[in-house]
């Protein structure tokens, strides 16, 4: 058993809540949020308690792990008194919007040794996860290209997207994180571009709202991402791998396998998930099961810091190469 506090009670914290009461191997203990009313509401509906501080919660030796889902700014800082309060550390992305922070909260807990999986939960999805199989076990014959689509719905508030960091270190990090875990080796040149397609307003804060970047990895294979803050039809989310001797794709998910024919229409199905917990809600599922079950048999925890890392420093690097408009190379 495994024994969780969590911290961060809002959207993605309650979703969290639910998953660890859910599962036999897991108890959630503690809810701690800085708005206390959101935390009494999850430890209602859970059982579990409210703690009065983050500190109280790790103080308690009967807790095993931290699943972390607050705001960004606070990542590095509950990150580092988990690992040296001992906890097992399960942190939603990114770790932190600077990789200078990301690299001196590494510096601090690099004799903790304690086990921290970073929430790219897309690596659990399981169709993207057929498609890194085929792509690393030769059924595809040797990989040769990566094409990733990344669409939100439509536009997140101004006012988060003013603290979110921009749409590479905000949105397009889990493509990162996904074109690495597809490839299997690292990337080494990288050029994006972006332009403000859906509401030039973006532009006042510094971002755009649409992308592509175009990146190389050490054997040269070559990746596209294409990203959009705005897809009228859904949430749209596809990954293809093509290799020399075929091609495998997961393509974006519907409520049901309904194909409907009619007089006006053909081959009409249903709209596509129109939000993210609901695209990957089997994704969030395996990567908490995943991270129990490794706690428990002390296996290594995937995806891990370094891939939290080096998904922030390809994020650093887009961002990079859309300021100042030249092709960025990466050294690992």
């Amino acid at each position: 058993m495994l024994n969780f506090a969590l911290f961060g009670a809002g959207r993605i914290g309650k979703m969290h809540a639910q998953n660890i009461q859910a599962f036999a191997q897991s108890n959630l203990k503690y809810v701690f949020d800085v708005y206390a009313p959101a935390a009494e509401a999850v430890a209602k509906a859970t059982g579990a308690k409210v703690a009065e501080s983050v500190e109280m919660a790790l103080a308690d030796p009967d807790v095993d792990a931290v699943l972390i889902a607050t705001s960004t700014d606070t990542h590095v800082e509950l990150i580092i008194k988990a690992a040296k309060a001992g906890k097992a550390i399960l942190c939603e992305k990114p770790i932190d919007l600077d990789t200078a922070t990301v690299n001196a909260c590494l510096e601090q807990i690099k004799d903790c040794h304690v086990p921290i999986q970073i929430g790219f939960n897309r690596r659990y999805d399981p169709s993207h996860a057929a498609v890194v199989k085929a792509a690393q076990d030769g059924s595809i014959g040797k990989l040769e290209q990566i094409i990733i689509t990344s669409r939100d719905p439509g536009m997140a508030p101004v006012e988060y997207l003013k603290s979110s960091g921009g749409i590479f270190r905000d949105m397009i990090i889990h493509d990162f994180d996904m074109a690495r875990f597809v490839l299997g080796e690292e990337i080494v040149e990288l050029q994006a571009f972006g332009s403000a397609m859906v509401d030039e307003k973006i532009t006042e804060i510094g971002d755009v709202d649409s992308v592509m970047v175009i990146m190389k990895s050490q054997s040269g294979r070559l990746i596209h991402i294409n990203g959009s803050r705005r897809a009228i039809y859904g949430y749209d989310q596809r990954v293809e791998a093509f290799g020399s001797e075929g091609m495998v794709i997961s393509n974006n998910q519907t409520p049901t396998s309904v194909t409907r024919y009619t007089k006006d229409t053909t081959q009409v199905k249903d709209p596509l998930y129109n939000f993210f917990i609901d695209r990957y809600v089997d994704a969030y599922n395996l990567q908490l099961t995943s991270f129990i079950e490794n706690v428990l048999a002390k296996k290594p925890v995937s995806p891990s810091f370094e891939d939290g890392r080096r998904a922030q420093m390809l994020a650093d690097a887009a961002q990079k190469s859309l300021e100042t408009g030249q092709k960025v190379t990466l050294s690992w």
